[in-house]
Order: C-alpha cells, then structure tokens, then sequence
C-alpha cells in the first residue's frame, strides 16, 4: 500500500447549490470551491453530511466531482465522500474519484445496520479497499454517530491502520467529542485527525490535529486557514483570538437553526444568489422568520436586499 503522508490543513465541508429542479448546479458549484480555495482552504470536502450527499444518486455524485475536476480544480484538492450503504457503490464511487485523480476520500462506514461488531465494521472497510485495489488510495474515516448512528470505535481504527498503513491514514471526527480526538491522537502517532467542529481546531493544533474539515469554513475560511497557518506563534494571538472569535460566532449563528439550511441561508446571504437556499427533500429551508433572525446578526452586509426570495 502507499505510504504517501496524510492530508492536512482546512478542508470545507462543501455546500452542494440546487437548481430549480433540484439537481445539482455543477457551474455554481465550480465557482463556490474557486472562492473557498481563494480564500484559503487546502482543499475541498465535497459530498459529505454538509453537501446533502446522501440526497444524491451515484450517477448525480459522479457528476459533481467530475465538474470540479474538469472545471480546473487539482485532484489533490479535493477529498469527496464515497461511503454509503452499499459495499458495491462505495467501491464504484471510489474507484470513480481514483479515475480522475482524486486519491483522498472520506468514507462513512455502512450506516443502515446498527449496532454492528467491530468484526463487521472491520470487514466492511477491509473489503472496499481490497476490492478497490489501488495503491494510491488514501482513506480518511467518518466518524459521525449522531447522523450514521454507527460509531467507529478506536479498536477498529487500530486494525485498519495495522492492515493498511498508508492507506487508512486519518479520521475527520464530527462527534464533538474532544476527548475521543485527543486519545486518538496520543495512541495513533501520525494519524490525520479532523475536527469536524470548526471551534476545535485551535485548541487540537498543538497536540498534532490535522486540520479541520468544517461546514462553517464555507463562510469563514479566511479565518480558519489563518488560524491554521498561524495558530503556534505567540506574537499573533491577538490576531488568533479575533479570527478565533469570528469563527466561533459564525458556527453560533449558522447552528441555531438546522445547520444545512443556515449554511445555505447565510451564504445566499453572502453571494446574493437566493438559490443557494435550496435543498433537496427531505432536507428543507428555513422559514422566513428563521432567516429573518440570523439575517438580523450578520456580519457582513446581505447581498440580498434587492434579490426576490
């Protein structure tokens, strides 16, 4: 297997635009991972909890990762989500993103049988990269209980790493659970953890975290890759704890209603484009008065005061 490092830095956990129809907008889309990587990112995490991925069609999440690439995004910026319920489909997915170069992908485990054993979970994750059978592979794992109800336990996670080193080589950890992040971090030398929490990175950094991969990053990239880049020198803390402060309030006002359609609001907010509100069922925006509230807290000015709804 390859021995390649693991990927590290910012990595937004991208929005997926909407049509009219609801498929997906792959030109708006293009231009979103454009803006998030001027503004900072390291890359893209495209097709996760925050891109409605499992809202879309193998054939539909082909096509977005193929824009990204064919539009001029580097393959090695782009971290796509291909795990899914189906052992199958989450080879066809990978192997798909290894087709155009994309080696870096973030795989949820199988998440419609629960209560699983950790064998079971093991060889679910064991078969795909056997049967994917590519080198170049890297996997990041997806640890998010409160949405997969499937936890991935740091016993597995040894296994893996044990069978596939270079292979399995990091985690991005969306449980909020700092504990869990920091034990795997003393007992996984080398492993790339993700909070998937945008406040915890700063307070991770010191002690080896990877990075992040966030939903707020979509609107706070600048801040976060500041923090990133910056987060070890004393000189700049008063820089750091402003950045620090943005970031926090940003995820405040973005998680006070459902997150997605917050994210979606703010940044239809952002760009001035009010099709960015929307998702795809049974996923759905948020009421009027819902934006209305956090349009009344943002900060920086709407771009939408003279666009229809």
């Amino acid at each position: 297997m390859s021995s390649a490092s693991a990927p590290r830095g910012v990595y937004c956990a991208a929005l997926t635009p909407l049509k009219a129809d609801l498929a997906p907008d792959l030109d708006l889309f293009l231009a979103h991972c454009r803006y998030l990587l001027d503004e900072g990112c390291d890359g893209v995490a495209l097709l996760g909890t925050t891109g409605e991925a499992n809202s879309f069609s193998a054939a539909e999440r082909m096509a977005i990762l193929e824009a990204a690439v064919e539009g001029g995004i580097a393959p090695g910026k782009l971290m796509p989500g291909t795990g899914v319920a189906a052992l199958t489909e989450t080879v066809a997915l990978t192997r798909h993103a290894l087709s155009l170069g994309v080696t870096d992908v973030v795989m949820l485990p199988p998440f419609y049988y629960k209560a699983v054993s950790d064998d079971g979970l093991f060889a679910s994750y064991a078969e795909a990269i056997e049967r994917i059978g590519d080198a170049r592979l890297r996997v990041v794992l997806y640890h998010i209980p409160q949405f997969s109800a499937v936890p991935i336990p740091q016993a597995v996670i040894e296994r893996l790493i044990a069978r596939y080193p270079g292979t399995v080589v990091g985690i991005k950890d969306s449980s909020g659970d700092i504990a869990n992040m920091t034990t795997m971090l003393e007992r996984f030398p080398g492993f790339a953890v993700f909070p998937g929490a945008d406040p915890l990175m700063r307070a991770l950094l010191p002690i080896g975290a990877a990075g992040c991969i966030t939903a707020t990053s979509n609107l706070v990239a600048r801040d976060l890759a500041f923090i990133y880049a910056h987060h070890a020198d004393a000189t700049r803390t008063a820089e750091l704890d402003a950045a620090q402060a943005r970031v926090e309030a940003m995820r405040t006002l973005g998680s006070r209603f459902p997150q997605m359609a917050s994210m979606k609001a703010l940044t239809a907010h952002r760009t001035g484009d009010a099709g960015w509100r929307r998702l795809r069922p049974p996923l759905t925006s948020l009421t009027a008065e819902q934006e209305a509230t956090i349009a009344a807290a943002l900060p920086f000015p709407s771009r939408l005061a003279s666009v229809a709804a």
